[in-house]
């Protein structure tokens, strides 16, 4: 059950196609190999209330989180962040170079003991 979930100053939105980056982001934790397709979430949270470095409005934040139960490996997790915050440094590549914008992704395992989950979405997939 790997959630995806990034927040990002309001001012990105003049620049970056929210909904295509979760889609990169949704494709990108697929590719992992390590997430299953029943599971996995993705969504953005806007923050309006934020202040940057020396205050300049200019600058921008996405901070992407990736929680998921544990029992993977620490190798799949670092393999599997880098591919995911390849995908975003990939999707923003452009954005990058052209706005002050801070990038960071974190990711964090979920104790299962004290998450409990129901899920009737792989009742519903196609190729169930």
């Amino acid at each position: 059950m790997p959630h995806i979930v990034f927040e990002y100053s309001a001012n990105m939105e003049s620049h970056v196609d929210i909904s295509a980056l979760c889609e990169q982001l949704r494709v990108a934790g697929l590719e992992t190999g390590i997430f299953p397709l029943a599971g996995l979430r993705v969504r953005a949270l806007r923050c309006e209330h934020y202040a940057i470095a020396d205050g300049n409005p200019d600058y921008g934040f996405i901070d992407i989180s990736v929680r998921l139960r544990a029992g993977r490996s620490l190798e799949a997790r670092k393999t599997a962040t880098a591919h995911i915050f390849a995908a975003a440094e990939d999707f923003l590549g452009e954005i990058l170079e052209s706005q002050p914008l801070a990038l960071s992704l974190e990711m964090r395992d979920i104790d299962a003991e004290l998450s409990p989950k129901r899920n009737s979405i792989r009742n519903f997939l196609k190729d169930n």
